[in-house]
């Protein structure tokens, strides 16, 4: 168990040649930091992107072997040609993501949340499985600890639709994915793992397409004044993604509140920790998506 009491300064990431990975949302925030790091470690890195031109504007940032590739994780048509076509991995970072936007259902027909920063994902995790050498980790957030998952009502038609609260459930889906991804993997006899990471309060853009203008203000600066770099938030995904964890170990910031600080192991919520939600959680986005555990 990794020590959560003043851990020590990690920011030297291993070498990593030979070693290929994806990270979805790599062309900015915490997406485009942990790939050029890893890339910077001999990595060869492909950045999985929505934007093709914002790709490979992030990409001549880098040194080392990126290539650029598109991937739009709201939309499981994208994620499927994808996951066809992207070759061997060694490691998924399952990154991208979407804060407090205006309520609206993607062309799959689920709640923008949902379908980004968990279904999509659970998708091409799956998807990418057979071809996985290492690992698959799953970036969260603390709000999970605020999340409330009602499986019942994913995309928020029945409830009044709260953005912040959307966003919350999400992250929470991302630690229930996490565990029950390992229960399989374990219970398959794979050496495959899974980890989780969440970069604490870090300055990104993430709060930019909140559709409120005051809470877009608000975010952007909040995280500017109390938050971290871009660049020591991705620490946590990066020790997730190289060091020797167990697997469904959660790495956050060992400051207080989990806010900064350099990377440790860290606790979830009693909801994160739900065996039977998990499992209930896991059969449903199998209906939702049409993709099972391949192993």
């Amino acid at each position: 168990m990794l020590a959560r009491s003043r851990p020590a300064r990690w920011d030297a990431v291993p070498r990593q040649d030979g070693r290929r990975f994806v990270v979805t949302g790599a062309s900015g925030g915490l997406g485009l930091e942990t790939a050029r790091a890893l890339a910077a470690a001999g990595a060869d890195v492909v950045l999985a992107v929505r934007n093709l031109d914002k790709g490979r504007a992030a990409a001549r940032t880098m040194t080392g072997d990126v290539e650029v590739q598109r991937l739009d994780v709201a939309d499981l048509a994208s994620v499927r040609e994808f996951a066809a076509d992207v070759g061997p991995v060694d490691v998924l970072v399952n990154n991208a993501g979407v804060l407090a936007v205006p309520w609206a259902l993607t062309a799959d027909g689920f709640e923008t949340h949902l379908a980004t920063n968990h279904l999509g994902h659970f998708a091409l995790a799956n998807l990418l499985l057979p071809r996985l050498t290492d690992r698959v980790v799953v970036v969260s957030s603390d709000a999970h600890y605020r999340g409330d998952l009602d499986l019942t009502d994913l995309n928020w038609e029945r409830r009044p639709y709260r953005p912040f609260a959307a966003y919350g459930a999400s992250k929470l889906a991302n630690l229930l994915f996490l565990a029950e991804l390992q229960r399989r993997l374990t219970a398959a006899g794979s050496t495959l793992r899974a980890t989780g990471a969440h970069p604490g309060s870090t300055a990104t853009a993430i709060t930019a397409n909140t559709g409120d203008r005051l809470k877009t203000w608000v975010g952007s600066w909040g995280h500017r004044l109390v938050g971290m770099p871009a660049w020591k938030g991705a620490l946590t995904t990066l020790y997730a993604a190289t060091m020797d964890v167990p697997g469904n170990t959660f790495i956050g910031p060992g400051g207080l509140l989990e806010m900064s600080g350099w990377p440790t192991g860290v606790g979830r919520s009693q909801a994160a920790s739900d065996p039977d939600l998990a499992k209930q959680l896991w059969l449903r986005s199998e209906e939702l998506t049409g993709v099972r555990f391949p192993l």
